[in-house]
Formats: C-alpha cells, structure tokens, sequence
C-alpha cells in the first residue's frame, strides 16, 4: 500500500498571487507605476519649484541650462516642476474616474443581473442609451456646464465610462446567481441584499478588479484628452495641461509636449501591464494550466 501525499488546498487570492508574480511584463509594470507614483508624490521635495512661475526664455532646449535640465515651455516656465507636480493630478482624476464608473457600472449591473425581468430591461436600456453617446463629447458638455476642474472632469468621465462595467457585472451576476451556494443563501433566508454585496458580488470580483485597473488608464488618457482641447483646470497643473498649452509651438519647441506626453505612455503602458497580469491571474484556465 503506497501513501498518497497530501495537497493542502491553495486559496484562490494566494494563487492568483503567485500567477501573478510569475508574470514578469506584469511586475515590471508595477515597478514602472511604482517610480511615477514615487516621483509624483515625493519629488517636489528633492526638486522645489512653482511649475506655474516663469523662471527663464521661453522655449529653452532640455540640457542647455544646468537648472532646467528638461527645458522650459512657451512662456518659460519649468518643465520638471511642471512634470513632477502635474503627476499628481492627472493619477488622481485617473483613480478617482476609474472609483466612480466602477461604483455606477457594479451598482446597475449587480441590480439589473440579480433581479433580471423589468429590472433587467430597465436598466439595460438606460446602459444602451449611455454607451451609444459619444463619449468625449458628453464629457465634454458635462465639463463645460459645470466648470473644468478636477472633480468635474473625474466626475465627467466616470458618467460616460461605466456601460461597459455595467454590463460586465451583469454577465457574471447571471452566470453566478444560479449557483448552489447562492441558491443555498436564499434557502436558509438570506435577504437579496445580503445575496447582493456579500455572497455574489465577492465571487465576482476578480474580472471586475481588471475592469477598474484598465479603466484607470483609460480615464488618464481621456483626462489629458479634454486637457488638450481645453478643458483641463487652469490653476492646477497636469501632463495634460501641459500638452494642451504647449500644443500650438510643438513644431518650433517638441519638448514642453513630448515629456509630459511619455509621462502619460509609461503610466498608461504600465497600468495596462498590470491589468494584462491581473487578468491572466484570476484567469481559471491559465491556472489550471
């Protein structure tokens, strides 16, 4: 008689994590996020200085002044200061647009899926009506009608982005709602609202945690997007601010536009390398395999 050897059964967040650290584009987006994050929040210590203040020649080259090692912009103002202060901001409207679809798009998905019927089509069509809008023009008017400022355009763009929450929360709500454990819940007398936010919503996290994370870079790229044309707030200072002042000299003077716009590549490039990896994490299949 042989001894079988006894497995200890792994939980599902311990093997999503060693999925994930297995994955090295996927960490070395964390590194890369991890230096931005860093830069923004703590260079201004290292590196003091007003990005809106004119400190020398409009336009100066990057390294042509020891003290302006990335240059200056059309009206000579300090580019790094510019870079590390702005960092702030645009992560900010990033994650705090990513918060508000993701609590829009969960909410109507999570009641829409659960319920099902006239709840379901209700809501369905009122997802339908908003992913049919051109976004960046909507962002655009709700930005306009309520003044550009941070909240406003974090708000903007969490309005216009949560369709495509809504209905991803809706599939797994459908396909998770007919589970024995969910059908055991009900049984023993568990209110839908408990069902809701404690036994399904848990389960179907995973795909929705992506979701968020992708959706952080989307919500920067549509930041520095309404920055460009415009829209961005003019007292407080963001790569995509800085892109949209520096947009009408990019052929005489390509660097007040090209450094704030490889800010806004790395983060982005960075956020998608950690989706990407969070994805192949809570993938089943990729487990198992």
């Amino acid at each position: 008689m042989t001894d079988t050897p006894d497995y200890k059964a792994e939980s599902p967040a311990l093997e999503a994590w060693r999925m994930f650290r297995r994955n090295i584009p996927a960490l070395c987006g964390v590194a890369m996020l991890t230096v931005i994050v860093l830069a923004t929040l703590y260079g201004t210590f290292f590196y003091s200085g007003d990005p809106f203040d004119v400190v020398w020649a409009p336009h100066e080259p990057p390294g042509a002044t020891p003290e302006f090692p990335l240059g200056t912009d059309y009206l000579g103002r300090n580019i790094v200061a510019g870079m590390l202060t702005g960092g702030g901001p645009t992560l900010a409207v990033g994650a705090a647009a990513a918060a508000i679809t993701m609590v829009i798009g969960i909410s109507l998905g999570a009641l829409a899926g659960y319920y099902g019927g006239w709840v379901d089509n209700l809501l369905m069509r009122i997802t339908e009506f908003f992913q049919v809008l051109p976004a960046l023009l909507f962002a655009m008017v709700l930005v306009t009608l309520f003044s550009p400022s941070l909240w406003t355009i974090a708000i903007a763009i969490g309005v216009v982005s949560w369709p495509q929450t809504a209905r991803l929360t809706r599939a797994e709500f459908l396909k998770i709602k007919e589970l024995e454990y969910v059908t055991a819940a009900r049984a023993i007398g568990a209110r839908n609202k408990r069902i809701i936010w404690k036994v399904i919503l848990p389960n179907a996290m995973p795909p929705l945690i992506v979701s968020a994370t992708l959706t952080i870079g989307v919500a920067i790229l549509f930041e520095a997007g309404l920055s460009f044309l415009g829209l961005g707030d003019p007292n407080v200072m963001s790569w995509g601010l800085m892109i949209g002042a520096n947009r009408e000299y990019i052929l005489d003077a390509w660097w007040p536009v090209t450094f704030p716009g490889l800010a806004i590549f790395f983060t982005v490039f960075a956020v998608s390398l950690i989706g990407d990896g969070l994805n192949d994490a809570f993938n089943p299949k990729l487990r198992e395999r």
